[in-house]
């Protein structure tokens, strides 16, 4: 396991990497300086080259001048000082809210982690439980009215949600707030709404992989041993069922980040992306090169996290892979 393990971490190196050079091609040399955005279409040359020597625009972009400095100066450069400062956990300096990006993002990850843990916790856990039930009494009353809850959930629109859920809990009955961000009761309506979006799409799915284990052989050959169907469910059919199962939470994570920017957006919470919508608005390069590069990490520390869950699951894939 262990060598698996570090030989996982190993691999995620070079794509690491390929992150950070795609982001510095998009946003350095594709996007160039963002001086005149920022200083407006009127700015004086003058001005612009202000802003770009104070910034490090105006450095070569992969490899800097030999020069008076020699061999140091070769890494004086837009690239070396990008992966130097990534190195050091400097994301850059907003000019726009004038401090660093790592500043800004700090004060983004409480609300929206306090906005996306508990609708992807929440619901995992009433979707399986909601498929458990489902497949335990396929066929049935059971399984027939939540396949068609589902299904009606999985008909409506997010935004439709967001607008009915405001107007009818909100402003009409008034049990939740309408906007802000001043405590956890002003994450209620936002956190159900995430659940009860994606609940019927989750149910369906989580179902479909814990029927398509109920009826292998090792299933018939519990239940002629005599075990209950509680036993068997827990014991057996959930643990193989897993695997398909944390796949799709892992694929359903940045799909999550994309629908609590729109939560945000509606519910005025000061997350990540309220902070992305405004630096895109404002053209704050820093801080939307500091969010991509961030998110993209994000996803291959999930992949990897998601590749030792099947490794821990399932010792074949050890073995198939080591």
């Amino acid at each position: 396991m262990l060598k698996y393990v570090l030989r996982r971490i190993l691999e995620v190196i070079p794509t690491t990497a390929g992150i950070v050079l795609l982001a510095f091609a998009l946003f350095n040399i594709v996007g160039g300086s963002p001086a005149e955005a920022i200083l407006g279409k009127n700015a004086t040359a003058e001005a612009i080259a202000a802003f770009n020597h104070k910034y490090g625009y105006d450095k070569p972009l992969i490899i800097g001048n030999w020069g008076d400095a020699g061999i140091k100066g070769l890494f004086d450069s837009q690239l070396f000082n990008f992966v130097g400062d990534l190195a050091k956990g400097d994301l850059g300096y907003s000019v726009e809210m004038k401090e660093p990006v790592v500043d800004i993002l700090k004060r983004g990850v409480g609300p929206s982690l306090s906005l996306t843990v508990p609708i992807l916790v929440g619901g995992t856990v009433l979707g399986l439980l909601l498929a458990f039930v489902a497949a335990a009494w396929r066929g049935r009353f059971p399984d027939k009215t939540i396949l068609f809850g589902s299904t009606v959930l999985m008909s409506v629109n997010y935004v439709v949600w967001v607008l009915a859920g405001q107007f009818l809990l909100s402003y009409k009955l008034g049990l939740f707030p309408i906007w802000g961000y001043r405590g956890w009761f002003y994450l209620a309506l936002p956190v159900m709404i995430g659940v009860v979006s994606s609940l019927g799409v989750d149910v369906r799915f989580f179902r479909m992989a814990i029927l398509d284990e109920l009826y292998k052989p090792y299933v018939l050959t519990a239940r002629a041993k005599g075990l209950s169907g509680a036993a068997i469910l827990v014991k057996h059919v959930l643990r193989n069922a897993l695997i398909p199962i944390v796949t799709y939470i892992s694929l359903a994570i940045p799909y999550l980040f994309t629908g609590s920017l729109l939560l945000e957006s509606f519910f005025g919470i000061p997350g990540l992306g309220s902070v992305s919508i405004n630096a895109i608005h404002s053209a704050d390069m820093a801080v939307v090169r500091a969010v991509v590069v961030l998110g993209a990490l994000l996803y291959q520390f999930v992949n990897l996290v998601t590749d030792l869950a099947y490794a821990a699951l399932d010792p074949r894939v050890r073995f198939q892979n080591g």
